[in-house]
């Protein structure tokens, strides 16, 4: 876990690539340390400690408040001078935070709250600060952001997705530019001497993919086994030296918006790096693979685990396959891999399905993310499963990849000298946060008071009655003028509704993986008197629906679920969508027995339970439909719990086994 007073800055003492070192401390020695670690930030974090901070902050603020250009830019430079001297202090930090609100307001028009300085204070300490979404968490990430840069500390601010990071670094390159301060992005599609300029600029915005495989690019440049010394002494003799190709430097101090999706969601799956490799005979292997799949049945020869993601074959479909494989050669005639290709080409099949996991574009599959709804362009499977699904959807077949380098998530953000993160949606993964990153969670109140309006969740026994309540809800709020945001779970269902919608005549725009180009036009209307938004979840996090004239007397703006998600925390993500800083707004989850949610996790015997009762002729499951969305939930949240915790172990075991230099990458 990262020290609270090591240096966070390239240099002598840390190194020009510092990170934080996998090393395993003797139990009483890493126990004493987290415990001295919770105890101060519990202290920094305090009631008494934050309020004096608020009177501090602005205590500093009164000296400059009315000071002109020239005044408040040599006093910037001096406070510059002795952060690159004295690093992090609190004295320090203060007078940084009174500077960059004062800059802020200056520039921007945007003078943080009280609750925003809080923010920045908790982080700018290595905490994650949970605040309500629409609390402007996107200026708050200044006040860290500057600090640390004013100190000569190297800055990523990682958020979820490329949207995200073209949009807050836009926003906020006013006032970064008012400090001195340069700012760059890093997106999907930029070359590498794009990548090292902006990582080499003071504050970096960036999502978490991105940077965590530029970490992977740097690790495969420098080599296993070459030290620090060696790329150096290199350097004198060599106009392409490999410490010169490297992309970041170093991995110094991170601020993780929606840190929960991030540090969480994202964890169960690693990181990996491939290469291409020709192989001429595997467009006819995987041909043979899914039609050998296609002759076997389910609960026959074969059984699928929905919520392990996995299929099983059986003692008859072994010998099955033995059977089918008999007039064929090659790989066909060894038994572990015939059964292993049959089994992906199974998954293929069953398990991935179009316009939810995935869609055909361009010649292409294009997997799309399930947590943020976004294509990821050049993102594959591994182990031939790409390819099976090419084949499957009669796609021209891309090459097969070879794992150069993997990493998990957490491993990943542990080497951050310091991580800190926000997040309108931490408090119950709190737990894990703490364990596994080191990352204490405070809830920081909001600047003004909730205004939402809950409704409680309509539960139907079936998908059908489901979709005919959520149309006739939709007309009776578009009557009264308001805008309504429809959140779907995928791409088909969200064109799914739209059919419904044009059907019943009520005009509407789509937000999916699909229209993903216009994103900032749609968003940007979505709030307009009127509007109707159909969006997956991509409307889920990080946007910003603002309301347009007359709507906020209206009610402000209504959010309907049409489905659960695993984690309640992904729902208030939604839901988070109305009711922004003091605004009006409601939302409601109008829900059916016959959802994924409640098929993937629920166990067989109550499934059965439900699918009988769905023959009721009541439309409404009640208060025990409730119960079972909830109990659904919570079986799916420790299932992944469990993948991420297996991950971890997993990587853990390669650190201490296969570790060259330090590392298993």
């Amino acid at each position: 876990m990262p020290d609270m007073n090591a240096p966070l800055r390239p240099g002598v003492i840390s190194g020009d690539y510092p990170e934080q070192q996998d090393r395993l401390l003797p139990w009483p020695e890493a126990l004493w340390a987290r415990v001295n670690r919770r105890l101060t930030k519990q202290r920094l974090a305090s009631s008494a400690r934050l309020r004096q901070l608020l009177v501090q902050v602005e205590q500093e603020a009164t000296t400059i408040n009315n000071q002109n250009a020239t005044a408040f830019t040599d006093q910037l430079a001096r406070l510059r001078q002795r952060m690159q001297v004295e690093g992090l202090s609190e004295e320090l930090i203060i007078r940084s935070f009174a500077i960059v609100r004062e800059a802020a307001s200056r520039v921007l028009g945007k003078r943080h709250y009280d609750v925003q300085v809080i923010g920045g204070w908790l982080m700018i300490n290595g905490m994650l600060a949970e605040m309500d979404t629409g609390e402007g968490k996107t200026l708050t990430a200044t006040l860290p952001a500057c600090t640390a840069a004013l100190a000569g500390i190297p800055v990523h601010v990682i958020t979820a997705n490329d949207y995200l990071v073209e949009r807050d670094a836009r926003e906020m390159r006013p006032l970064y530019k008012a400090l001195g301060l340069s700012v760059g992005t890093v997106i999907e599609g930029m070359d590498n001497e794009a990548r090292r300029k902006a990582y080499a600029c003071d504050i970096t915005y960036c999502t978490n993919k991105q940077v965590a495989f530029d970490y992977l690019r740097d690790r495969l440049t420098m080599g296993r086994h070459a030290s620090r010394r060696q790329l150096e002494v290199e350097r004198l003799h060599s106009d392409n030296a490999r410490i010169d190709r490297l992309l970041l430097r170093g991995l110094c101090f991170a601020i993780v918006d929606e840190a929960d999706s991030v540090l969480i969601d994202e964890a169960r799956t690693p990181l990996i790096i491939s290469r291409t490799s020709d192989n001429p005979l595997e467009a006819q292997t995987y041909q043979q693979a899914l039609q050998l799949a296609e002759q076997l049945h389910e609960g026959v020869d074969f059984t699928i685990r929905q919520q392990q993601c996995i299929i099983l074959l059986t003692e008859p479909g072994k010998t099955r396959l033995a059977s089918l494989c008999q007039p064929l050669k090659g790989v066909w005639t060894g038994q572990r891999r015939r059964e292993y290709l049959v089994k992906q080409a199974l998954s293929a099949l069953y398990l991935f399905v179009r316009d939810k996991h995935y869609l055909c574009r361009d010649g292409k599959v294009q997997i799309i993310d399930e947590n943020t709804g976004r294509v990821m362009a050049d993102r594959s499977w591994e182990l031939g499963l790409h390819q099976l699904i090419e084949t499957k959807e009669g796609l021209a077949l891309s090459s097969s990849k070879e794992t150069l380098a993997r990493i998990s998530y957490q491993r990943f953000f542990r080497r951050y000298l310091r991580l800190a993160g926000m997040s309108g949606t931490a408090r119950e993964v709190a737990a894990e946060l703490a364990g596994v990153y080191g990352l204490q969670v405070v809830r920081v109140p909001p600047h003004r008071p909730s205004q939402k309006n809950t409704h409680p969740d309509w539960v139907y026994r079936t998908a059908e009655r489901k979709w005919a309540e959520v149309i006739k809800r939709i007309k009776e709020i578009h009557k009264s003028g308001r805008p309504i945001l429809v959140g779907t779970k995928s791409l088909a269902d969200s064109e799914y509704l739209s059919t419904l919608l044009s059907k019943a005549k009520l005009p509407h725009r789509v937000l999916n993986a699909k229209q993903d180009a216009r994103e900032a036009d749609i968003i940007a209307q979505a709030g307009q008197a009127g509007r109707i938004t159909v969006a997956t979840n991509m409307a889920g996090r990080g946007t910003d629906i603002r309301l347009g004239d007359g709507v906020a007397e209206r009610g402000g703006l209504h959010v309907i679920a049409t489905e659960r998600h695993e984690a309640g925390r992904i729902d208030r993500q939604l839901f988070g969508r109305c009711g922004r800083q003091g605004d009006p707004g409601s939302f409601e989850a109008i829900v059916s027995l016959q959802d994924e949610l409640l098929k993937m996790y629920l166990p067989l015997r109550m499934q059965r339970i439900v699918q009988n009762n769905n023959d009721s002729k009541e439309a409404s499951a009640g208060k025990w439909g409730r119960s079972l969305i909830r109990l659904a939930q919570y079986r799916a949240q420790r299932q992944h719990k469990q993948i991420r915790r297996d991950l971890l172990k997993a990587d853990e075991m390669l650190t201490n086994t296969l570790a060259f230099t330090g590392r298993a990458e």
